[in-house]
C-alpha cells in the first residue's frame, strides 16, 4: 500500500496511473546497469517515477570529464564511486525506495546472481560486450531488457521481451569497435527518458513496446524514426531457438 507522503509526492501520475498502478511500480525492481550518461538519466527518472527498488551497478569512480552528462554528480563527488553517490542521489529524491548500489565488472559469471530479483534490466552500458551478458541474463530470467545506447546527438532504444521479439544480437549483429563515443548530456536525457518509460509500461502492462523495432533519435535534425527488426535466421542465439 503507498503511504500517505508517497500518494503526496506522486499525486501528479496517480492521476494518470491510478493507485494500483502506482503500487505495481512499488513493487517493481529495477537493474539499471551502468552510472554514466545514461545510467544516471534512468536512475533518476525510474525514482522519479516510484520504482520500489533500484539496483545500480558501476565499478567506475566519478572523474570531472563526467560532470558535463552524468547529471547525479558534482565536483565535490569526484573520486567517489559512482553508484554510492548515484544511490544518495535517488534516495534524496525519493527516501521511500530502497537503492542498492553494486560496484562491481559486469561478467558472464557474475550477471545471473546480479540480476537476481530484478523485474527489468535498463541497459546504460557503453560497451556491447557487457550488454549482449546482460541481454543473456534477461533471457535466462524471462525478464524484459531495454537497450539504450548514444552517440553524440544520436541515440537508439529498443525493448528486447524473452520469447516474444528479436534478441539483441539481431538487432545489433555487427556492434560498432570498442571506445569513447562523443556524449551530450541532452542524448543521454532524452534516450534514458525513453527507456524509463518502456519500463513502465512493462511494469503497468500499458501501451505498445519497442520490441521488434530500434528507435533512432537524431538530434541534429530533431527527427525520430524507428526501424522494424525479426528475429534473424542466422542469429546464433534465438534463430535456432526460433526455429528459424
Amino acid at each position: 500500500m503507498l503511504t500517505p507522503e508517497e500518494k503526496e509526492q506522486f499525486v501528479r501520475q496517480i492521476s494518470i496511473l491510478g493507485e494500483d498502478g502506482q503500487e505495481k511500480l512499488k513493487r517493481a525492481s529495477v537493474l539499471v546497469a551502468g552510472a554514466g550518461g545514461l545510467g544516471t538519466s534512468v536512475a533518476l527518472h525510474c525514482a522519479f517515477a516510484g520504482f520500489g527498488t533500484i539496483r545500480i551497478a558501476d565499478c567506475d569512480r566519478i572523474e570531472r570529464s563526467n560532470l558535463n552528462r552524468q547529471t547525479l554528480y558534482r565536483l565535490h563527488d569526484i573520486g567517489r564511486m559512482k553508484a554510492d553517490v548515484a544511490v544518495e542521489r535517488i534516495q534524496g529524491v525519493t527516501p521511500y525506495l530502497c537503492a542498492e548500489a553494486v560496484h562491481t565488472v559486469i561478467t558472464a559469471e557474475n550477471v545471473l546472481r546480479m540480476t537476481t530479483g530484478m523485474d527489468i534490466i535498463i541497459d546504460a552500458m557503453d560497451n556491447y560486450d557487457t550488454r549482449y551478458i546482460l541481454a543473456d541474463a534477461a533471457e535466462e530470467r524471462g525478464i524484459p531488457f531495454i537497450h539504450g545506447a548514444i552517440d553524440g546527438f544520436y541515440g537508439q532504444v529498443s525493448t528486447i521481451v524473452p520469447g516474444r521479439s528479436a534478441c539483441l544480437r539481431c538487432i545489433v549483429p555487427h556492434p560498432p569497435p570498442p571506445g569513447k563515443v562523443p556524449a551530450l548530456s541532452a542524448t543521454t536525457g532524452i534516450i534514458g527518458s525513453i527507456q524509463v518509460t518502456e519500463a513502465l509500461k512493462c511494469i503497468l502492462g500499458r501501451g505498445t513496446l519497442l520490441t521488434d523495432r530500434l528507435l533512432l533519435w537524431d538530434g541534429l535534425h530533431c527527427e525520430m524514426d524507428t526501424i522494424e527488426n525479426t528475429p534473424l535466421k542466422e542469429c546464433p542465439h534465438c534463430g535456432t531457438k526460433r526455429g528459424n
